[in-house]
């Protein structure tokens, strides 16, 4: 990551909660969501909704990763990057389960097993943050598919898909220089919503030119990023049209 620029990804506003298809607004989004993910992959999308459960959400995963070791340990899955992980540097934790946009999964996957006593507040709050992400999710969808002529699959595309959360914790290192947490990657996903809780500006994309872009939030932003399997669609898109 030795080649850096000053450029920033763009930053496109989702707080309008009349936000409609074939709306002036709709249209005009919808040019900037396709602008933005041909130059970069990936934009800001402000979305002032969330704010809300910024507090809670944060609270409720500082009570997660506080969990002694043992007991995160114990959630545990057959599928891969599901439940609670960590690599040998221990540069960071992570727990995740699929469908967190419905309370019953999230005490089924996660709460029963972390608090046999209950902890409902943790479900609610984690199940509303999906439901919130995953609308956004589907209306950037929606504007991508619309902007290639393709929105009559918009139903079919999310049937054969899930919502997957994944909520990571970084931890402080001995080291004074900035140090790798994760190797540069791209998501095996369709799409990737990340929100930070943090003013550590810890994100860095890759742009045409070869040079990392640094990303820093807004606490009122998701980072959306399009993930590889979608890429293999776009290409597909590309020759339909």
């Amino acid at each position: 990551m030795s080649s850096r620029t000053g450029a920033k990804v763009p930053v496109i506003d989702f707080s309008n909660q009349n936000l409609r298809p074939s709306s002036p607004e709709w249209d005009l989004l919808k040019f900037q969501v396709r602008e933005a993910l041909e130059e970069y992959s990936c934009f800001e999308a402000s979305f002032d909704q969330i704010l809300e459960l910024r507090q809670p959400v944060l609270e409720a995963l500082e009570q997660l990763f506080d969990l002694p070791s043992q007991t995160k340990q114990l959630c545990v899955s057959d599928k891969p990057f599901r439940a609670y992980s960590w690599p040998p540097s221990r540069l960071y934790e992570s727990m995740s389960t699929d469908d967190a946009h419905i309370v019953e999964n999230i005490e089924q996957c996660l709460t029963t097993t972390l608090w046999p006593q209950g902890n409902i507040s943790f479900s609610k709050t984690l199940a509303s943050f999906t439901q919130l992400a995953s609308g956004l999710e589907k209306t950037i969808l929606r504007m991508i598919l619309e902007s290639f002529g393709l929105e009559k699959y918009m139903d079919e595309l999310v049937d054969s898909t899930n919502n997957h959360l994944r909520a990571m914790k970084y931890g402080r290192t001995n080291i004074s220089e900035p140090t790798l947490g994760l190797p540069a990657h791209c998501d095996h996903t369709t799409m990737t919503l990340l929100y930070q809780l943090n003013e550590v500006q810890g994100l860095e994309i890759l742009n045409k030119n070869g040079e990392w872009i640094n990303i820093n939030p807004s606490p009122n932003s998701f980072v959306v990023m399009l993930g590889e399997s979608f890429s293999v669609s776009h290409l597909y898109i590309n020759s339909l049209t």
